[in-house]
């Protein structure tokens, strides 16, 4: 069976995992940043980091190149590598 264990080698450093004791980084990208989001859905990546709270009508998401449409947050589970860029939207005037 496939072993998995999560550590973090500092608190700058991205994660790892460790599949059979070989060592994994897993990480997402988010606007450029790492986050520790792999396996998590969009909507509950969103939600957490507080950028669902205002309204979901003002982001729009891209991930891996391809608009996310916001019919599929709840559907779309995050994984090792990709690039996600969320766009938020601000009224003015």
């Amino acid at each position: 069976a496939l072993r998995c264990e999560t550590e973090l080698k500092s608190s700058r450093s991205q994660p790892t995992r460790l599949y059979n004791n070989e060592r994994r980084e897993y990480v997402v990208i988010v606007n450029g940043e790492s986050v520790d989001t792999a396996g998590k859905s969009l909507a509950e990546y969103l939600k957490e980091s507080g950028r669902n709270v205002a309204g979901i009508a003002r982001i729009a998401v891209e991930r891996n190149g391809e608009i996310v449409m916001k019919s599929e947050y709840n559907d779309v589970i995050l994984a090792d590598g990709d690039k996600v860029e969320i766009v938020t939207f601000m009224g003015g005037g």
